[in-house]
């Protein structure tokens, strides 16, 4: 069969063909009387068998190797394919992902997209200060697509810059909400900690919202930090992990001044300070639990406070004795 039939049936084009011929692939078994080339049906299967193999990902050396070399392995071709298939996805996704983001940003002309890019790349700079200005400025100067914010936030561990960071992510609006929603689902507990934290920062109902739901979240880090955030903005739900934290010494003046503030509702004030002694009462909390829910009644306002303290003036633990009756000279005063 000559070269022209050869690449109409096979699809491989007849200067492909004289190529493979140079570099020794598929040599062509005879030639015509007038010196044009002629493949047999064996030639034929080999240049099928090569289109199969390139369309692996293989170079033309590795087909090479892969038909002649007797020794050769093709499961470690197979692997390394593999791997550089996945280098190569990934470096695709990511420049997908950094296209989307200038298409988020909406630049209005090229200047626009270059700011966009530089900031993007600062937001990934191997310099703390760089990332730094860069969350700063994509709120003041460029504004960056919120994904990247919240990808930057979940993976920041330089405190200045988590900072700056979820600062940036409270002017964005709700729209980081949703992806601050997938970092609390993360198998990793820093970047839980982190999404949590973010949350905290953003005053929306969204937010909001969410922090409610991670009061039932398996890691008790997220329950927190999320009664924490609650208890600021007077959701009461917060209050039996916030009391469990006074309990447990975890943050316990956060917790306790969380305590304070939802107190502020007088309807409130008696159900924390009820809440309270009853964690007092338990038999098995220790002395320092109860003399710091003792010191969390201090801010409490109400009659149920100020007689759990006169009882408390007179408990057998004596830290705790003196902590009521302290915190009851300081109430007297103040009325």
């Amino acid at each position: 069969m000559l070269i022209g039939e050869v690449a109409r049936r096979s699809g491989v084009s007849a200067r492909m063909l004289r190529h493979y011929d140079s570099l020794g692939l598929v040599r062509p078994t005879g030639r015509t009387a007038a010196g044009y080339r002629e493949y047999s049906g064996e030639d034929i299967r080999r240049i099928f068998h090569i289109e199969s193999l390139r369309s692996l990902g293989l170079s033309l050396r590795e087909v090479g190797c892969a038909l002649d070399d007797p020794d050769f392995r093709p499961s470690e071709l197979v692997d390394d394919l593999i791997r550089r298939t996945r280098d190569r996805i990934a470096g695709e996704t990511a420049l997908l992902t950094r296209l989307r983001r200038i298409g988020a940003a909406e630049p209005a002309g090229w200047e626009g997209v270059l700011q966009t890019v530089a900031l993007l790349q600062e937001l990934g700079a191997e310099s703390a200060g760089k990332r730094q200005r860069a969350a700063l400025s994509s709120v003041e100067e460029v504004p960056v697509p919120v994904e990247a914010l919240v990808e930057a936030a979940l993976s920041e561990s330089d405190p200045n810059v988590a900072g700056a960071l979820r600062w940036a992510l409270a002017q964005s609006g709700d729209g980081g909400s949703a992806l601050l929603a997938e970092g609390l689902g993360s198998s990793a507990a820093e970047v839980r900690k982190r999404a949590v934290q973010s949350l905290a920062e953003m005053p929306n109902g969204a937010a909001t919202a969410l922090l409610r739901d991670a009061l039932a979240h398996s890691d008790i880090v997220v329950r927190r930090y999320a009664a924490l955030a609650l208890g600021a903005r007077g959701v009461t739900d917060a209050v039996p992990t916030l009391m469990d934290m006074i309990v447990e010494g975890a943050n316990d003046a956060d917790a306790a001044d969380a305590l304070s503030t939802l107190a502020g509702d007088p309807a409130l004030a008696d159900q924390i300070a009820t809440g309270l002694v009853d964690c007092l009462a338990r038999g098995t909390v220790g002395s320092s639990a109860r003399r710091r829910l003792t010191q969390a009644l201090a801010d409490i306002p109400g009659i149920t406070t100020s007689r759990a303290l006169a009882d408390l003036s007179q408990d057998e633990d004596r830290g705790v004795a003196l902590t009521a009756a302290y915190i009851l000279t300081l109430r007297s005063a103040r009325s």
